[in-house]
């Protein structure tokens, strides 16, 4: 099936919106994801990436010429992204562990 069947080459010329192309499969070049832990952020490259249109529920264009995070951010290698993920895993793990250890106190 053609994705674009339904739309002739005149309506995807003058089209202003990407709303026609929910319900097709996307190809995604060169595809990174953003890992934020804290103030930190990295962009992981994860490469090519198909994405099967029904599981397509937003799509759009990033504007290049806007800053899109707080100038408070920092940009780290993804070294330091993962291991600010670990620390904050283990953080979380910690906080978990406490909490089990002190349920037996009722503060009620």
């Amino acid at each position: 099936m053609n994705p674009m069947s339904w739309a002739t080459p005149d309506d995807v010329l003058l089209s202003t919106s990407l709303a026609t192309y929910l319900d097709t499969n996307v190809v995604l070049e060169g595809a990174c994801e953003r890992v934020i832990v804290g103030d930190l952020y990295c962009d992981v490259p994860l490469g090519l990436y198909v994405i099967r249109g029904e599981n397509v529920v937003l799509i759009g264009e990033l504007d290049l010429g806007k800053e899109e995070l707080p100038p408070h951010m920092a940009c780290v290698s993804e070294a330091e992204i993962r291991k600010a993920q670990k620390a904050d895993r283990e953080s979380s793990d910690l906080k978990g562990t406490m909490r089990k250890r002190m349920e037996f106190l009722d503060f009620d």
